[in-house]
């Protein structure tokens, strides 16, 4: 890669940066410490200078979503560097039982990851070709140490610690204080903090305000869909946001983008047809009960000016108060009882050439928020959704009937581990570009 790299600039023109020629090297790590030497090419002195800014990333949590993360990176990294001076260092990961640490501050090999981890567990990673550690016991705070570590003993100064929470945990949740506190940047699509505790959430505000860390978290609503940074810019610019509506969650959008209850199809049928097909989680009332989509909502208004807590949220459960308490299997075997009601409210929203659409709602005007299944037209772009696709309607002081507007629609994939990682991996290259790199975010 190194000679590649070499090649590329004689035909371009341009100079690759040193830390480009360091990290493109495949063979050796003591070639990422000995090509250091720039390539002379005729360039432009802004390209000459382009700054280089190294992020030294600990990433915590490697299921599906984690990988996907990692391996994004690992293939993408050496080109933001090249390219832009982006120099995204894999320094850590860990999952609930170990985690493997970096052997030096250049970071693992970014073309082995993929090989390297494969669909394993951190313990059976290959260490070697990682450039790594031999994988130890789980310790957050050993790998917060380290990435910081590392990030310290950047020649240059320009070194950054990240962490990257891929996790579901509101014990890792709860640590987001303390390392923005020391200026650790955190990027999660973990939900738990930004739409928990409202006096935590603050607190972590108030220490990432204090310390510049930044708390980036696109990937807490729609997966990858720039929802967050969207309600930001608005409001950045002057927009006033007046209310959000959407359906939040994929299972629910394909639940009810599936179900014909015209033709009789019983609602009970899809609930257990989309957990068969991996649509729902192993308990389907932990979808049904509307608490994820509550989650969205609460954050929803919190980046639209309006402080919610969760318990502000009124929440209309699908979940049948009988079923609430029971098992996993008595709950599937007696959801059928219920298929009445359900199909007596799709037939009278039918009658009226409306359908019906499970939704989560914030009125900033009112400072309220609620999630509840609800009537839409068929020409509403809610009734339209295919698949298990988020859709999120915006309306503001702009897009609004007095400016002669229509609302903001942001439509698409809701959920999957690609999209999700794709929001964390923006967020990270967005963070590069507040520091400093050449990032096109």
């Amino acid at each position: 890669r190194h000679s590649s790299l070499v090649m590329y600039a004689a035909v371009v023109g341009r100079t690759v940066p040193t830390a480009a020629v360091r990290r493109g090297a495949l063979n050796s790590r003591t070639a990422l410490r000995t090509h250091r030497a720039p390539i002379r090419a005729v360039v432009s002195s802004a390209e000459a200078e382009m700054k280089t800014v190294p992020l030294h990333v600990g990433f915590v949590g490697t299921g599906l979503i984690g990988k996907a993360t990692l391996k994004q990176v690992g293939a993408h990294a050496p080109s933001l560097l090249a390219t832009g001076g982006l120099d995204l260092r894999i320094a850590a990961c860990a999952d609930s039982k170990h985690m493997i640490l970096a052997s030096s501050a250049d970071g693992m090999n970014p073309d082995a990851v993929d090989a390297a981890v494969g669909d394993r567990a951190v313990a059976e990673w290959d260490a070697g070709a990682l450039a790594a550690e031999t994988p130890v016991a789980a310790d957050l705070d050993a790998l917060v140490a380290k990435i910081v570590a590392f990030a310290r003993a950047d020649p240059d100064g320009n070194g950054t610690a990240v962490i990257v929470d891929n996790t579901s945990s509101d014990a890792v949740a709860d640590r987001y204080g303390e390392w923005l506190a020391r200026g650790v940047h955190v990027v999660t699509p973990n939900k738990k903090a930004n739409s928990g505790d409202l006096a935590r959430f603050r607190r972590f505000r108030t220490a990432a305000d204090e310390s510049g860390a930044k708390w980036l978290y696109e990937g807490t609503i729609g997966a990858g869909l720039p929802v967050v940074s969207t309600l930001r810019t608005l409001r950045a610019s002057g927009d006033r946001v007046r209310s959000v509506q959407g359906i939040f969650s994929g299972t629910m959008s394909f639940l009810f983008n599936t179900w014909d209850p015209g033709a009789g199809q019983p609602f009970s049928d899809v609930v257990l047809a989309a957990k068969k097909a991996g649509y729902t989680e192993p308990d389907p009332r932990d979808d049904l009960n509307g608490l994820d989509v509550a989650r969205k909502v609460v954050i929803a208004a919190r980046e639209s000016g309006v402080d919610l807590a969760l318990d502000d949220v009124d929440v209309q459960s699908l979940v049948p108060a009988e079923l609430e308490d029971c098992d996993v299997a008595e709950y599937e075997r007696r959801l059928p009882e219920y298929d009445g009601a359900i199909a007596e409210q799709a037939a009278a929203a039918a009658a009226a050439g409306k359908v019906l659409r499970f939704v989560g709602k914030v009125d900033a005007e009112k400072g309220t928020g609620n999630v509840e299944l609800a009537e839409f037209d068929a020409s509403h772009p809610f009734a339209g959704l295919q698949g298990a696709d988020n859709i999120l309607e915006i309306s503001t002081a702009r897009y609004s009937d007095e400016m002669s507007s229509t609302p903001l629609i942001i439509r698409g994939p809701g959920a999957g581990a690609q999209v999700t990682a794709g929001g964390v991996f923006g967020d990270l290259c967005k963070l590069g570009a507040v520091l400093g790199a050449r990032v096109p975010v």
